[in-house]
């Protein structure tokens, strides 16, 4: 299977583009014709440097205004084929795009707009180039694939095709099925491209918004399981039009562009066992069942600073590492892990993030296989040196710079603990909390880097996102997204602060990029918990008297309840499935912190609701912006 991205795609000068493009892993590019107009230098010169990166041109694009035109507009858009014929012979690339006509001069009728693609087809076979036929979403006669295609048929030349855009189909609702009819040899090319489910222009929707497969709402994957029953089997584009991406890092772009065919092309070979598309082998989705731990960088005083507050929450120290200054702190099932080492991945994330969550391990059912799945999908394999008596636990680098480990219980991975670790007796054990388990953890990052982590997650673990909220900061907006599966196992919030000044743009700036945020652990009795901390010296985030009172007059609860919330400081959420009570610890650091929910029933959400409150007083208590830390 070949890859390609359209040049429009990435940031960057042209230069700058074909680099990202190629370290990617890409094997072509479509050349959009802007890019190559800014750029200072010959057609050939271009053809050379593309050739350079081990690329090749698939196609150029695009040709606009053709089909349909009366004289004397005909005749000239014939001579301006010619002269992109030209063109193109210079650049080395044998394909053009053709798209529908948006001229208000432009005729209609199926059998016109076919003897000028015929007439066109002509001279192009006399170079020995193609041309190509996409009906534009809002094209002025044609923007409907099945139209494009029928005026393909009738023009019934071997040099011209029809070329398939994802959007331009899912965006008009039409039925993906019926590309299935389609000739798989008169599918000259295929672009890609998703999109969030936005009511808006077609146009203008099409010009800003457009992602990468699997960032967005649009049924991609259907599209591309029809493409494949028609025995295509030519490159696989993408052509993405988004405001936030023209912005971005072109290599961070063109990975996750390549990381989204690959997992678009898997997809497809497993729902289309016929598939005409040669994917690289690798495992299916990663099914998590829990997270086996959560490790945190540090040093020893800010270590020590750490522990106390994990022992107000009922965390006990059971453990040493048999080598390295690492301790294990547990309740329930929860492995917490502080590493002081002074070498080692941990200890260079302590000097540039501070005292972070620099490493999270999964529970999976085969530690060696997600590693394979990551690695085909492009994620960075990491490993350093083992000591005596350790093991080699399989892992990789993830999005925002901290590690993954994998653990299985098929494998000698199961008893690492008793491996690695040594037994110890807390002397100064707090009594326990009745925290069962990690619920789910917050990661925070920018805004414009969310596509990044959930195109991330979801290709590679058995996942699927929820849909974005927005959360209420008092200095502007955050927006929120889970990914989760459906055992309810894995979840992870993503928050994307769009400035430094929010709670979550502040924590970011100060910790010098993304990282976990939070950590939110489970208990069965949210009131027993909170009466337990207390006895523990836990202190929580005091919440405003006024919420409570709002509180009685959402959910009319009764006074004894609403008197428990209010004494304990716990927010209170309620939907049609079931209850959700969230109690929060004061800020570490620079704006971590820790959350212990209960849910009753079915509920299913993350206390959207309450999260401008928790905000608030968050923000009440956190150190100034450049005071010195205490």
């Amino acid at each position: 299977m070949k890859t390609a991205i359209a040049t429009v795609s990435i940031s960057g000068d042209l230069a700058e583009k074909l680099a990202a493009i190629a370290s990617a892993g890409f094997d072509g590019i479509e050349i959009f014709e802007n890019d190559f107009l800014a750029f200072d230098g010959t057609p050939a010169e271009v053809g050379r440097m593309v050739q350079d990166h081990g690329l090749e041109i698939s196609l150029f694009q695009p040709f606009r205004d053709f089909e349909g035109m009366p004289e004397p507009q005909r005749s000239r858009t014939f001579d301006r084929a010619e002269r992109k014929f030209d063109l193109m012979e210079e650049l080395g690339t044998d394909l053009m795009l053709v798209c529908s006509n948006v001229s208000p001069f432009s005729l209609g009728g199926i059998d016109r707009a076919a003897a000028d693609f015929h007439a066109l087809g002509e001279r192009a076979a006399k170079r020995g180039l193609r041309v190509g036929y996409e009906a534009l979403a809002w094209g002025r006669h044609i923007s409907d694939h099945r139209d494009a295609w029928e005026i393909v048929r009738r023009a019934d030349h071997p040099n011209v095709g029809l070329i398939l855009d994802s959007f331009h189909t899912l965006a008009r609702k039409i039925d993906v099925n019926s590309i299935r009819a389609i000739p798989g040899n008169r599918i000259f090319f295929v672009q890609l491209a998703d999109a969030p489910m936005i009511d808006m222009d077609l146009l203008y929707w099409s010009r800003h918004f457009r992602n990468m497969p699997g960032e967005g709402d649009l049924p991609v994957a259907d599209f591309m399981r029809a493409v494949s029953a028609t025995g295509y089997d030519g490159p696989l584009s993408l052509e993405i039009f988004n405001d936030q991406f023209r912005g971005g890092s072109p290599k961070a772009i063109s990975i996750d562009g390549h990381r989204s065919l690959l997992y678009l092309a898997d997809q497809v070979r497993r729902a289309e066992p016929a598939s005409s598309f040669h994917v690289p082998e690798m495992p299916d989705r990663v099914a998590v069942s829990g997270i086996e731990f959560v490790e945190f960088a540090a040093d020893e005083r800010e270590a020590e600073d750490l522990g106390a507050m994990l022992h107000t929450l009922g965390f006990k120290r059971t453990g040493r590492h048999i080598s390295k200054d690492l301790a294990l702190w547990q309740q329930g099932d929860i492995k917490l892990v502080i590493n002081t080492e002074r070498e080692g991945f941990a200890h260079s994330s302590y000097l540039v993030h501070g005292t972070s969550v620099c490493d999270i391990g999964l529970k999976v059912e085969d530690a060696a296989a997600t590693v394979t799945r990551a690695r085909a999908l492009g994620a960075e394999p990491f490993e350093q040196p083992v000591g005596p008596g350790e093991l080699k636990i399989p892992a990789i680098r993830g999005v925002g710079g901290g590690i993954m480990h994998f653990i299985d219980a098929k494998t000698e991975l199961a008893n690492v603990w008793d491996i690695e670790f040594l037994s110890m007796a807390d002397m100064q054990g707090p009594a326990d909390c009745g925290l069962t388990a990690i619920d789910h953890m917050g990661q925070t990052m920018r805004h414009e880097e969310m596509l990044t982590w959930l195109l991330f997650y979801n290709s590679i673990f058995a996942t699927h996102k929820t849909p974005m909220v927005d959360v209420v900061d008092p200095a502007g907006l955050v927006r929120s997204q889970a990914i989760e599966n459906d055992s309810g196992t894995l979840r992870i919030t993503l928050n994307g602060a769009e400035n430094r000044r929010t709670f979550a743009g502040h924590f970011i700036a100060e910790n010098f990029g993304s990282a976990v945020q939070h950590m939110a652990f489970a208990t069965n009795d949210i009131f027993a918990t909170a009466s337990a901390l207390i006895q523990n010296g836990f202190k929580p985030l005091i919440i405003s008297p006024n919420y409570y009172d709002d509180l009685d007059a959402r959910f009319g609860l009764d006074d004894d309840m609403l008197e428990r919330l209010r004494t304990g400081h716990i927010l209170y959420d309620r939907d049609e499935d079931g209850e959700y009570f969230q109690l929060y610890s004061p800020s570490y650091g620079e704006g971590f912190f820790f959350e212990i929910i209960e849910r009753r029933g079915g509920y299913k959400g993350y206390g959207a609701p309450n999260a401008q409150f928790r905000i608030a007083a968050q923000k009440r208590f956190m150190r100034p912006m450049g005071m010195p830390k205490v």
